[in-house]
C-alpha cells in the first residue's frame, strides 16, 4: 500500500448562515498520521467529510496527490472512511463484511479471498471470519471496520472518532495498535478526535482547530510544549494560564514579565513589546520547594488543596500575587511533605514558562480572537481540571480575581 498526499487550499464550507470551515489550508504528506483535534463544533468532522466527498466545499481546493478532488464523487476518490459506529452489516459475517467493497471490483474469487485474509491478519482477526458482528466485542468490531476499509488499498484512510464508543482501558490499548497498524500499511491516516490524549499518542502531526479555523499545526511535542496562543495552551492538556505584564526582553534575550509584584523570566514568548500578556506553564513543570527558597522565578505560596489521582498527586497552590497555580507531582510513595495549608516556595523554570499574547492586547503574535469563544469574563478564572480519586474530572472554581484563568467547555 502506498500513501497519498492531501492538500487543502483555502477550504470553506458554509451551511446557510453558518460557516463550519473557514479558510483552512493544510498540507499532509503521504504516509503521515495526522489528527484534527478540537472541541465539538470546531469544524473537524466537516473537514473530514469534505475530504471524503460527503460534502461539497463552498470555496477552495482539495488535492489528492496533486489532483483537485473537490468536485469528484466519493466513490471515485482513493479514500476510505471509518466511522465511530463502524456501520457493519449485522446479517453478514466478518469475511463478508470485509469483502463487501471488493464485490464491485470484478476481482477473481481467489484474489478476494487473499486480500480479505491479509486484511484480517493486519488487524489480528485471523480465525474469526465466520463470526457475526453481534458475536464480537467492541474492539473486535472496530478492527473489522478497519479491515473493511484497508482491504480496498486506499491512498488515504479517514477516521472519524473510531474509538469514541469504547471504554477507557480498551481505547488506550487500541491507540497503540492503531498507530502500529498505520506504520505497517504506510498510508496516510487522517484522524478526527476531541480527545487530546488520542491525538498526542498517535499523531505524527496534528492541527488544533477552533470555530472553523486551524489555530496551530505541529508535532505533538511542538504543540504541547510551544502553544501558539492561549487557546491552544488551554485546550491541549492541563495548563496554568495567568495574566501578566510584559516588560520586553532582557540582555540575555529572554522575555521579562511581571506577575503582580514579582518579575519573571521566560525563555520563549510570542511577544517582544511591553503590555498585557498571558503566561503559561504546564503543571508537571511547576516545582515546589521549601518556603523562602531564594532565586530567580521563585514565588511564595500556600497549598490550598491536595488531590490524589493514583500515579500523580495534584496540588493547588495559592500564590502571593493573588493567582492560583496547579502543580503535578509523580507519586513516589510515602508522603509529599506538602499538606493543605503548608507554606511553600513555587519555582517556575524559565525554560518551561511561555509568554503568549493576550486576546485583549495589541501584542497579538499568533493569537486570534476567533479562539476565544466561551472564554471567561474579565477577572474570572478557574483552576485547571484535576481528577479525583475515582478518576472523575472536576473543575474547581474560585471567586473573581482568584485562580488560573481558563475556559469553560
Amino acid at each position: 500500500m502506498s500513501g497519498g498526499e492531501v492538500e487543502l487550499v483555502d477550504l470553506v464550507k458554509r451551511f446557510a448562515e453558518v460557516t463550519a470551515v473557514d479558510g483552512i489550508t493544510l498540507n499532509i504528506p503521504g504516509g503521515e498520521f495526522f489528527s484534527l483535534l478540537g472541541p465539538s463544533g470546531c469544524g473537524k468532522t466537516t473537514t473530514l467529510r469534505l475530504i471524503a466527498g460527503f460534502e461539497q466545499p463552498t470555496e477552495g481546493k482539495i488535492l489528492l496527490d496533486g489532483q483537485d478532488m473537490a468536485q469528484t464523487p466519493p466513490h471515485r476518490r482513493n479514500v476510505n472512511t471509518v466511522f465511530q459506529n463502524y456501520a457493519l452489516f449485522p446479517f453478514l459475517n466478518v469475511q463478508e463484511n470485509v469483502s463487501f467493497g471488493l464485490r464491485y471490483k470484478d476481482l477473481p474469487k481467489q484474489e478476494v479471498k487473499r486480500r480479505v485474509g491479509d486484511a484480517l491478519a493486519l488487524v489480528r482477526l485471523e480465525g474469526m471470519g465466520k463470526r457475526r458482528p453481534s458475536q464480537l466485542s467492541g474492539g473486535q468490531q472496530q478492527r473489522v471496520a478497519l479491515a473493511r476499509a484497508l482491504v480496498l488499498n486506499p491512498a488515504v484512510l479517514l477516521l472519524d472518532e473510531p474509538l469514541g464508543a469504547l471504554d477507557a482501558k480498551l481505547r488506550k490499548a487500541l491507540q497503540i495498535e492503531l498507530k502500529a497498524l498505520q506504520e505497517t500499511v504506510g498510508i496516510t491516516f487522517i484522524y478526527v478526535t476531541h480527545d487530546q490524549e488520542e491525538a498526542l499518542t498517535m499523531s505524527d502531526r496534528m492541527a488544533v482547530m477552533s470555530n472553523g479555523h486551524v489555530e496551530q499545526v505541529g508535532s505533538p511535542s511542538e504543540v504541547y510544549e510551544e502553544p501558539a496562543n492561549a487557546y491552544v495552551a488551554d485546550f491541549l492538556g492541563a495548563s496554568n494560564l495567568m495574566p501578566a505584564r510584559a516588560d520586553g526582553r532582557g540582555a540575555d534575550g529572554r522575555c521579562r514579565v511581571r506577575l503582580g509584584e514579582f518579575e519573571l523570566a521566560a525563555a520563549r514568548g510570542h511577544v517582544d513589546s511591553r503590555g498585557d500578556v498571558k503566561i503559561t506553564i504546564r503543571p508537571e513543570r511547576v516545582q515546589l520547594e521549601d518556603y523562602g527558597t531564594p532565586g530567580e522565578n521563585r514565588l511564595p505560596g500556600m497549598v490550598q488543596r491536595v488531590v490524589y489521582v493514583g500515579s500523580t498527586v495534584q496540588l493547588i497552590v495559592n500564590l502571593a500575587p493573588g493567582q492560583t497555580v496547579q502543580a503535578s507531582m509523580q507519586n513516589q510513595g510515602g508522603t509529599l511533605g506538602f499538606d493543605q495549608g503548608t507554606p511553600v516556595g513555587v519555582f517556575l523554570p524559565p525554560d518551561a514558562l511561555r509568554v503568549l499574547a493576550s486576546e485583549d492586547s495589541d501584542l497579538h503574535g499568533n493569537f486570534s480572537n476567533r479562539g476565544a469563544t466561551g472564554s471567561l469574563a474579565a477577572g474570572e478564572s478557574t483552576v485547571p481540571e484535576v481528577a479525583d480519586g475515582h478518576g472523575q474530572e472536576r473543575r474547581h472554581e474560585h471567586d473573581r480575581g482568584q485562580g488560573v484563568e481558563g475556559r469553560r467547555r
